[in-house]
């Protein structure tokens, strides 16, 4: 007993040498946090209403202050595609998966854009690349599966 009191105190000592132990997000150090973007909010409250032409205007501006923003990336080219421009949005989903290549959002959305443009192939490799993303499954890689499968059938996604 004494000698486990002893193997104890020991470690507690060599703890407290060492000296106090942060974790990230306490008051030494803070959790880095991403700046507010109201151009990015005011975009994705547009895209939720279906109002597509504000969602442009403010996502655009969102991404020109924010070049780094894989989501707003990824919204204008939603927003873009849902206006009825599948081709124009290719560059923004484009870009948001340079940004951040494991984006699963871009995946799907980029896969339905290449539906409405008829390129299986491409929609079907960005199947293949949401199926290695999404280990357990995942709601993008099923609804862009079942949009290949609508596509296969003639049915093509708005």
């Amino acid at each position: 007993m004494r000698r486990a009191v002893c193997v104890a105190l020991a470690a507690l000592l060599a703890i407290a040498a060492t000296g106090p132990v942060a974790a990230a997000g306490t008051e030494s150090e803070p959790a880095a946090k991403p700046a507010a973007n109201a151009d990015y909010d005011i975009g994705k409250a547009a895209v939720d209403k279906g109002d597509f032409p504000r969602a442009i205007e403010a996502l655009r501006r969102a991404v020109a202050s924010d070049p780094r923003n894989a989501n707003a990336f990824n919204l204008l080219g939603f927003a873009t595609r849902k206006s009825g421009d599948p081709r124009g949005s290719l560059q923004y989903y484009q870009q948001a998966l340079t940004i951040d290549p494991k984006h699963i959002g871009a995946h799907e959305y980029i896969g339905e854009a290449y539906l409405m443009l008829d390129d299986v192939a491409q929609a079907q490799q960005h199947l293949a690349r949401l199926d290695q993303l999404c280990i357990f499954g995942c709601k993008e890689h099923r609804m862009l599966k079942e949009a290949i499968a609508a596509h296969q059938k003639g049915v093509k996604p708005k």
